[in-house]
């Protein structure tokens, strides 16, 4: 069974959950976990993605940045993404962000400049200012577009409402953290949760008054949309703005090298506590604003800034027992029923053991000892076991063969590095009911068909009422059986009537990941969009023969390799896959897939590099070339326009093929010319 297969399972598994917590932490302000478990989950996904390349090509964790905004406020987009901060935990950590920085840019051996800051746990939110005067401030909300708060925000004394300098650029979009001092909070503590609930509460408000009551703060840390640009660094820009009367956290500092940010990093962690403030860590930027702008963003982070955290917290507990669980893919997981530990301020009493390679490696057997740390769920992992205190009649635990359902489970074999996987999965597909009723979650999940009212809970209880067994089903559920469970009324019948009739219609690259494909994400989805068109060319897709034609042409897309044409093949030579999404088609109406032009240099062209360049990377090239409304490509083909070679170790096979293509070739020299470098 394929160690990859595992990996995806328990990669989707973490994705899912970030997404939970940035629903309850972005919209909801009652988040049920604290910030070092949050960051936890965050660094486990990051961490699966580093040392599992094949995952970024899921694109899971693409734009999970906040939550959608509610329908309480006006919807207003921001000027630029609020995108979100990956992070770093340790000194490592920090320099592989370092070394990721030098070789995007393709300097090696030169110091970098960063600017430092706190990380406030508050409430980040954006102010616009036109010729100087405030007119929108904006809620995180997904990043992409917040909630009108403008009101509430003039609340805060501290912030500007005009200013007041003819200097000032004409469009000036700043972001900071508001936040609640611990001070203040002590005496309005009896109606929060905690500091950061306090002031996301009070900006949720619908009155102004009730948020003036508040004694609301804020940071200003960075900037938006800028028209002009008037400043070269961080720094300059937070010196500036400090002279134009906005809050700048007074223990900004500009770092060299690791070992000022390593120094740095443990005298606030001492201080910490006695600031009148909460942090959780330190953000450093790369302080060169041209820097920046040639790093740009990841799909939801940028590439030039990192959240340093502090430590997250453990526990030791005992194992009662070992279960396991079977997700939609049919990977088996095993999970440990530890006896009730506080972790972080939570309890707990689950802990994942990830699969059965892991219990080997760390011998974990029924009722061992065990150091446990909070993963960002309730559910922890489970670090290590204290062989000291394990019983004598103690045995090893063996790793059940078959699947919930009674089928045999097996473990895949790699065929590229030829060695077996860590996971054991079943195959049984939809014939498998735990791996359908899973597969129905995925289904009418946010980033699929994004069904509201119809989550995982209300999937597991239509499940075992037999309302729902596979995703047609969904578009055809009898309300009248719903009309007498126990939390149903008619406003929220209607209310999921409504959803479902609006999940309908759906765009064509949504449908393609909504359907499960393994190794299919959100980014695939949208590659196969653009090359099918039309679900009617997709469904070609069903015929063996039209199949075998179509992936010999998909290997062609960047971004679509061997693992996922191979997925692609596995999913449609099972009929029972086949009539589902058949049946599912017949009840909706999908959308064409419309490409979004981008203007630029290389407008509607295709592009391929071969060889290294000496003034920048490879993937700064590829971002550069995809900015300007080009495609990059990882064949040559007939459909290749541009070959570009660098002067570094070019394949010599690909020229000569370009060549025989009459494919236009350009040399490094020449393409640092048509960027104007």
């Amino acid at each position: 069974m394929n160690h990859k297969l595992e990996i995806i399972n328990l990669y989707k598994k973490k994705i899912s959950l970030l997404k939970k917590h940035n629903k309850l932490y972005f919209n909801n302000d009652n988040p049920i976990i604290s910030d070092s478990d949050y960051d936890r989950l965050k660094k486990e996904i990051i961490n699966l993605e580093k040392k599992n390349n094949f995952l970024k090509k899921l694109n899971l964790n693409n734009k999970i940045v906040g939550s959608p905004p509610s329908n309480k406020f006006k919807k207003i987009k921001h000027l630029k993404p609020m995108l979100s901060l990956s992070n770093a935990f340790n000194k490592n950590d920090m320099q592989d962000f370092i070394n990721k920085i030098r070789n995007f840019l393709n300097i090696k051996d030169k110091n970098i400049e960063f600017s430092s800051e706190p990380k406030i746990d508050g409430i980040s939110a954006t102010l616009i200012y036109e010729n100087g005067i405030l007119i929108k401030g904006l809620s995180r909300g997904d990043g992409v577009i917040g909630e009108d708060i403008l009101e509430n925000l003039k609340t805060i004394n501290e912030i500007p409402k005009k200013i007041k300098d003819n200097n000032a650029p004409s469009l000036f979009e700043i972001r900071g953290e508001i936040y609640i001092g611990k001070k203040d909070f002590n005496n309005i503590k009896g109606n929060f949760a905690n500091p950061r609930n306090a002031a996301g509460g009070s900006l949720r408000q619908k009155d102004p008054k009730e948020t003036s009551r508040i004694p609301l703060k804020y940071f200003a840390y960075g900037f938006g949309a800028v028209k002009p640009m008037m400043f070269n660094t961080q720094a300059e820009f937070l010196e500036k703005i400090k002279n134009w009367g906005f809050s700048i956290n007074p223990l900004v500092k500009v770092v060299k090298n690791l070992q000022e940010i390593e120094l740095q990093h443990s005298q606030i962690d001492s201080i910490r506590s006695s600031l009148d403030y909460d942090i959780d860590g330190l953000v450093y930027k790369v302080n060169d604003l041209k820097l920046q702008s040639r790093l740009g963003n990841t799909s939801n982070s940028p590439r030039w800034a990192i959240a340093y955290k502090f430590s997250a917290e453990k526990a030791v507990t005992k194992i009662k027992d070992i279960v396991i669980q079977v997700g939609r893919t049919g990977a088996i997981t095993p999970v440990a029923k530890v006896e009730p530990v506080t972790v972080g301020g939570v309890v707990v009493s689950n802990a994942t053991l990830h699969n059965e390679d892991e219990i080997i490696r760390k011998d974990i057997r029924i009722g061992d000892t065990v150091k446990i740390q909070r993963a960002g769920d309730v559910i922890p992992q489970v670090i290590s076991v204290d062989k000291t205190k394990r019983n004598q009649d103690s045995k090893k635990y063996i790793f059940p063969e078959k699947c919930l359902c009674g089928a045999t489970t097996q473990k895949e074999v790699n065929k590229s590095t030829k060695k077996e996987d860590a996971v054991r999965r079943c195959l049984k597909g939809y014939e498998c009911d735990f791996i359908a009723r899973e597969k129905l979650k995925h289904v009418v999940s946010k980033d699929a068909f994004n069904i509201d009212g119809l989550g995982k809970k209300v999937i597991d209880q239509f499940w075992d009422l037999k309302l729902i067994r596979k995703p047609s089903d969904i578009f055809r559920i009898n309300y009248n059986k719903i009309e007498n469970l126990e939390g149903w009324g008619k406003l929220s019948i209607s209310n999921l009537k409504k959803a479902i009739d609006r999940s309908k219609i759906i765009d064509l690259d949504r449908f393609i990941f909504s359907i499960g494909i393994r190794h299919i994400g959100q980014e695939n989805g949208k590659i196969l969009a653009s090359f099918f068109k039309s679900i009617n060319k997709f469904s070609d897709l069903f015929n063996e023969k039209n199949r075998k034609k179509i992936l010999e042409n998909l290997i062609e897309l960047d971004g679509i390799g061997q693992i996922q044409i191979d997925s692609i093949n596995s999913f449609f030579s099972s009929n029972k896959n086949v009539e589902i999404v058949k049946t599912l088609i017949v009840e909706l109406k999908i959308i064409n897939f419309k490409a979004q032009s981008k203007n630029g240099k290389f407008s509607n062209k295709t592009i391929m590099f071969t060889g290294g360049f000496e003034k920048m990377s490879r993937s700064e090239a590829k971002s550069l070339v995809e900015s300007n409304g080009g495609k990059v490509l990882g064949k040559i083909s007939k459909k290749l326009d541009i070959l570009i070679i660098g002067n570094s170790k070019p394949t010599k096979k690909k020229i000569e093929s370009a060549k025989q293509l009459n494919i236009q070739i350009i040399k490094e020299i020449d393409w640092y010319k048509l960027l104007d470098l």
